[in-house]
């Protein structure tokens, strides 16, 4: 069995150009898919419309923008991210993330911040509603009848009437349904709340050795996330020697493990963590500009060459990452 890769972008960015050449390097190494990383607070892009810019720009990588749920409603999030998987022909993904920030919460200035407990729970009703915003049309819901002047059959459109403690929605969509019924979502995953409550397809967690990446994926597994995808996050500075990388690395921290040496050595840290169940790696440069480019010219051959990466020739995101298809939750009813 190999391990799926991908890559985490971040940037604040704003010129398009910059955006294009970082992910035409994972596209064209064959990377899985990369996450566009965002927040409120920040000073950037907005990540969808970063994936939206870039989708028709590459050939075959999944492109897994962060949307917020915090302060976004539903419905808009479904619109957004169905209309990216159209653009890039079923390979959009989105990256679940709540926030706690008082300051995000003045910018908006909507409510008084939730707890944590409360932002999760309102998270889990917005997963629930976008995908079913995303099922509330069938795949057959266009018909084009000219001689009856009929575009749409609205037979084959569905109200969902979600009514949930953070919101109530009617649908359907405003979008007809995505590419891929429903695009991948997934959701960084430090602790047992988010893969207890958040139902995705992707749990990005962040061990720090192979025994914690074990226990993680056991945990997971024991709380019913049996078909889930774990992968394992990495922070990675790469250079020709080891004393170079340390040194690049400097005194950089973060919540998931940070990795400084060779691409030689990165290869056989993977090759190590392997065995732990997890199901990819999601690598996130130290530097975008320099970090990226090794992983997608040196990197990545050489877990091809060792068997630990097999690039996958399906042109979707779900199928290449092994989901099962994705099942129109209204379709049999409607037949019946």
């Amino acid at each position: 069995m190999t391990l799926h890769v991908a890559v985490a972008l971040n940037g604040s960015s704003f010129d398009a150009s910059r955006w294009v050449d970082q992910i035409r390097q994972a596209d064209e190494a064959r990377i899985d898919f990369a996450t566009f990383d965002d927040t409120f607070g920040r000073s950037g892009p907005d990540a969808v419309l970063v994936a939206s810019r870039v989708a028709p720009l590459t050939r075959s990588i999944g492109l897994v923008p962060v949307a917020t749920t915090t302060h976004t409603e539903p419905f808009h999030l479904s619109t957004a991210l169905a209309t990216l998987d159209h653009v890039s022909h079923g390979r959009a993904g989105w990256q679940v993330r709540i926030s706690a920030d008082p300051a995000e919460a003045e910018l908006l200035g909507r409510r008084a911040p939730l707890g944590v407990d409360d932002l999760i729970s309102e998270a889990a009703d917005a997963v629930e509603v976008v995908r079913r915003l995303w099922d509330s049309w069938q795949d057959d819901a266009i018909i084009k009848d000219v001689p009856t002047g009929r575009y749409i059959d609205r037979d084959r459109l569905h109200y969902i009437d979600f009514t949930g403690e953070h919101f109530t929605v009617k649908g359907p969509s405003i979008v007809p349904r995505p590419p891929q019924g429903q695009p991948v979502i997934a959701a960084l995953a430090h602790a047992a709340q988010i893969w207890d409550r958040l139902d995705v397809d992707v749990y990005f967690t962040t061990p720090s050795d192979v025994d914690s990446a074990a226990t993680i994926v056991r945990q997971i597994r024991a709380h019913g996330r049996t078909d889930k995808l774990v992968f394992a996050d990495l922070v990675v500075f790469l250079a020709a020697d080891q004393e170079t990388a340390i040194r690049r690395r400097a005194a950089t921290t973060s919540d998931a493990a940070v990795f400084a040496g060779t691409p030689e050595q990165l290869a056989g840290l993977i090759a190590g963590w392997e065995p732990s169940g997890i199901s990819g790696i999601r690598l996130r440069p130290g530097d975008d500009a320099h970090d990226l480019t090794a992983i997608t010219r040196d990197l990545i051959p050489l877990l091809r060459e060792r068997g630990l990466f097999t690039p996958s020739a399906e042109p979707d995101l779900r199928t290449r990452l092994g989901l099962p298809v994705a099942v129109n939750r209204y379709e049999g009813a409607a037949r019946a």
